[in-house]
């Protein structure tokens, strides 16, 4: 029986790589760190601000400081946001309805490795706020993605003590193997990656919009 279903967030519920890959260039390229698109797809894409900001420092050979850390997560944190007030993270196909599709008596969570201010205003403005008994998110672990320690924190908030009943949906290879290393089942999603590189999800689907409920229980059957 299938326990709970966890969904990522940037890159399955919102097309919103491209406005972090924005945000991120606005402050870094003035810095002389910033990366190209495919950069970003190649290695930092499905990590939360702080290893981003990290990485992109660290392959220009510097070091970054706590404080410097906070202050460049929190100017990219206004930049999204005058984004988000500019419209431009748009839901989707499939998501949106598969999460209103869920019944409410089968948990359904959010892991992200974006921000809780990122992430709270584009989930209500898609109706969807109430929908999430639990919403993990960049602030609630030291760790982010690839490690497991998001998805074992969501674990452990639902209350569930058995992984392998669980689905989580993800778009990347790093959410794929975060997910993956907490024990839980992984439908994979090509919005941000080709099949051949979402090889360790259990499963892989072209859009959300050919997944329900029942496919999902199947996975754990």
């Amino acid at each position: 029986m299938l326990n709970a279903i966890i969904f990522d967030f940037d890159g399955i519920i919102v097309d919103s790589e491209s406005m972090h890959f924005r945000a991120f260039q606005t402050i870094l390229e003035p810095l002389e760190k910033g990366f190209t698109w495919e950069e970003y797809c190649e290695t930092y894409i499905g990590f939360d601000d702080r290893d981003t900001f990290k990485g992109a420092f660290k392959a220009k050979g510097e070091k970054l400081g706590t404080s410097d850390l906070k202050h460049l997560i929190n100017k990219k944190a206004e930049i999204f946001q005058q984004l988000i007030h500019d419209g431009e993270a748009t839901p989707l196909p499939g998501a949106v309805e598969l999460i209103n599709s869920i019944p409410r008596k089968l948990p359904v969570a959010l892991c992200s490795g974006a921000l809780r201010t990122d992430i709270l205003p584009i989930i209500k403005n898609l109706g969807i706020e109430n929908a999430f008994c639990e919403i993990i998110t960049a602030e609630d672990t030291k760790k982010s993605k690839p490690d497991p320690a998001p998805y074992k924190l969501t674990l452990q908030k639902l209350g569930l003590d058995d992984p392998s009943r669980v689905v989580a949906i993800e778009d990347t290879p790093s959410g794929i193997l975060s997910a993956k290393g907490a024990g839980l089942k992984v439908l994979a999603v090509t919005n941000s990656y080709d099949r051949e590189y979402l090889s360790k999800a259990d499963a892989i689907t072209d859009s959300l919009e050919n997944i329900n409920r029942l496919s999902l229980e199947d996975m754990v059957l």
